[in-house]
């Protein structure tokens, strides 16, 4: 179409109106096919009915056809999994994200993540079992969550070990800063070539959930060789599994983790997004590889148009973690799904983490209604400016015995003693031999227990609440304002997914619209949660 030079004439009716009203209406029916057309004198026009072009003197401009929730994203990823819908819901660790939750989610058409990453094995495996239970040994549609743990890497090992003999099919990876013979482990048994096609056939895929471009790298590329070696040599992996680990990635779902809960970065999912999709591109063309890497957005979504903008950027699918917590499936009791709940998205602030507390890393928590953010960082300031717990001033001791262990300092270590006696003896050891690392077990009771306290809804603590929550927390619940979606007791992961998407594949129509040349108004950017089948 030739376009002239001359301004563009004033947008109006050719046929079905470009009135505002009835262009919101257009949008929000993004299941219908959309003809958008160009009148004798030049103004544009739309309608649901495919026009006379002939008979009523129109030229066509644009076709839209129907937009469903489930074409957002990769197809691909639906074909996969197993699921109807390219949205992951779940991951929140230490049980937040139930086994009941993955089983909602993967009723609903969703892809359902166990939050089994801190919890015990005995745990672990009562969880998978439920599920399976639920859903049938063979169903797809759902798996669990593998956090690293440097601080104990038997205990990755053997929850790695857990889901091959479970049966657990898809793994989300969060924490790795560098691969580990567990995940590659977990990755590489039971590849298979099929005899049909001679393409590499997964057992279980992993889901690699990465901030930073290094990371992401390693689990895009295939296995080291060496690390294949030795674990062929250990009677691990057989030569022909570690072959064919060689040719592929570690993981075909890169899940690009921005501003989120736990765990995180705080990166921009509009900086860190395309360079882990230019990053993937380089490296399926550097390894030949016969199948794309999915990359998938995640952190940062809690409304219809944070998720149009993921899927806009290319997301392959998105994950929903925080937003998740205050549904009625999580594992969170009542009074915290509550609190969670009247957060805004400034409710949120970085605290030192359990798991890596000596290494300086942080989790990203809610800080509304509890003191733990502050307490952590005064702990971690302590751990930095002091050689041991002898060293700290009389003064510091009675305010840390007061207001944040509430307990004797010597009474802290002799129940972290009993617990690294039974759970890791050399932990242990070098604990009694180093003064500093006995001050970090015991700073970390408190932050271990502080995550535990809201799962048992510790009145007594309630100021200590540790819950990993990010900033689309706060954006949830001010889409939801005045809707049915506003009280926590009302959010289930079905309602809170279907709306969700609904309301991104109405934001993605809208701005087609808009593309095409119709005055849109903005309302048609706005998804008003409703009731879904």
């Amino acid at each position: 179409m030739n376009y002239r030079e001359t301004a563009v004439p004033p947008l109006a009716s050719a046929t079905a109106g470009c009135d505002p009203s009835l262009i919101l209406e257009m949008a929000q029916k993004c299941r219908e096919p959309l003809y958008i057309v160009r009148n004798r004198e030049g103004r544009l026009g739309a309608s649901t009915r495919p026009p006379d072009f002939i008979a009523e003197g129109l030229e066509p401009v644009a076709t839209l056809p129907p937009l469903y929730p489930e074409w957002l994203g990769d197809r691909g990823f639906q074909e996969a999994h197993g699921c109807r819908f390219a949205y992951v819901a779940g991951e929140m660790a230490r049980g937040i994200a139930t086994p009941a939750m993955a089983v909602a989610a993967a009723r609903a058409g969703l892809l359902g993540f166990y939050g089994s990453a801190g919890l015990p094995p005995q745990r672990v495996q009562e969880g998978i079992a439920e599920i399976r239970a639920a859903l049938g040994p063979q169903a797809s549609g759902w798996g669990a969550n593998l956090i690293h743990s440097p601080n104990d890497p038997a205990l990755e090992t053997a929850i790695c070990r857990l889901f091959q003999q479970q049966g657990v099919r898809r793994v989300s990876a969060s924490a790795f800063m560098a691969l580990t013979p567990s995940v590659v482990e977990l990755a590489a048994k039971g590849l298979s070539r099929d005899p049909a096609t001679g393409a590499v056939r997964r057992l279980t895929h992993i889901f690699a959930k990465v901030s930073r471009a290094e990371v992401a790298r390693q689990f895009m590329a295939p296995a080291p060789r060496r690390m294949l070696a030795d674990l062929v040599a250990q009677g691990i992996l057989t030569a022909e599994e570690a072959e064919l680990a060689a040719a592929i990635p570690v993981a075909e779902d890169i899940t690009v983790e921005a501003d989120s809960g736990g765990h995180t970065d705080n990166r921009p999912l509009t900086v860190l997004f395309p360079i882990i999709q230019r990053l993937r591109d380089e490296m399926v063309a550097a390894h030949g590889y016969g199948r794309n890497i999915r990359v998938g957005a995640a952190g940062g979504l809690g409304t219809p148009a944070a998720l149009a903008g993921a899927f806009a950027m290319g997301a392959a699918y998105v994950v929903i973690g925080s937003v998740n917590q205050s549904a009625a499936e999580a594992g969170q009791p009542r009074s915290v799904r509550r609190m969670l709940a009247d957060l805004s998205s400034t409710d949120v602030t970085m605290a030192p983490a359990a798991d890596m507390f000596e290494m300086g890393v942080k989790v990203q928590v809610m800080k509304r209604g509890t003191m733990f953010p502050f307490r952590a960082q005064r702990l971690y300031d302590l751990y930095c400016r002091h050689s041991g717990l002898d060293d700290l001033s009389a003064a510091e001791r009675a305010t840390l015995e007061k207001d944040i262990f509430q307990a004797p300092l010597e009474e802290i270590w002799r129940q972290t003693r009993e617990h690294f006696a039974v759970r890791d003896p050399a932990e242990l050891a070098r604990a009694e031999a180093d003064p500093r690392h006995r001050m970090a077990l015991v700073f970390r009771w408190y932050l271990f227990n502080a995550a535990r306290w809201p799962m048992l809804d510790d009145a007594t603590r309630r100021h200590d609440f540790q819950v990993w929550c990010g900033p689309a927390m706060g954006a949830f619940n001010d889409w939801v304002k005045g809707s049915f979606l506003e009280a926590a007791d009302k959010r289930t992961v079905e309602q809170i997914a279907r709306n969700l998407l609904e309301g991104a594949a109405v934001v993605t129509r809208a701005q087609q619209m808009r593309s095409a040349g119709l005055p849109v108004p903005a309302a048609a950017f706005t998804w008003v949660p409703r009731r879904l089948a």
